[in-house]
């Protein structure tokens, strides 16, 4: 049985993985075959085209590897419920948009297996607090 000798955490575009760095300066110097690691990666994530994918790769001994994917990050889902590009670069002073606890639900509801909160109450705590620090005010 082959023995986890690295753990390594990226986040990559969805289905757009190329050799080139970050991922190649990554996973080179563990030993990870580049371009094997790149077309497994992009079939998995074909469907999310565009959006940023959190992964866990494990290299093994043997130069084997597996990755994980994770949900995109919880900023990301919060811009894409509000249709926005980034959050307020002043996030007290310049509010730049408007989340409903409905999407706030939803996103809790994509992101609930990769969060470490105890109940979907908490998550949504969590989840608006990321929105407002990001200057997107929570309603109703």
């Amino acid at each position: 049985m082959a023995t986890v000798v690295k753990k390594i955490k990226l986040q990559i575009l969805g289905g757009k993985a190329t050799p080139a760095p970050p991922v190649g300066t990554a996973l080179g110097p563990a030993g990870v075959n580049i371009g094997q690691f790149v077309t497994q990666f992009n079939a998995a994530t074909q469907d999310k085209q565009g959006t940023i994918i959190p992964i866990e790769l494990s290299v093994y001994d043997d130069r084997s590897f597996t990755f994980i994917m994770k949900n995109p990050p919880a900023s990301r889902l919060i811009l894409k419920a509000v249709g926005l590009e980034k959050g307020s670069s002043k996030a007290k002073e310049e509010k730049v948009g408007i989340i409903t606890k409905a999407q706030i639900a939803t996103i809790v509801a994509e992101k609930m297996p990769d969060m470490n909160a105890s109940s979907a109450e908490a998550a949504g705590r969590t989840i608006a607090g990321t929105a407002r620090s990001m200057g997107i005010d929570v309603k109703g």
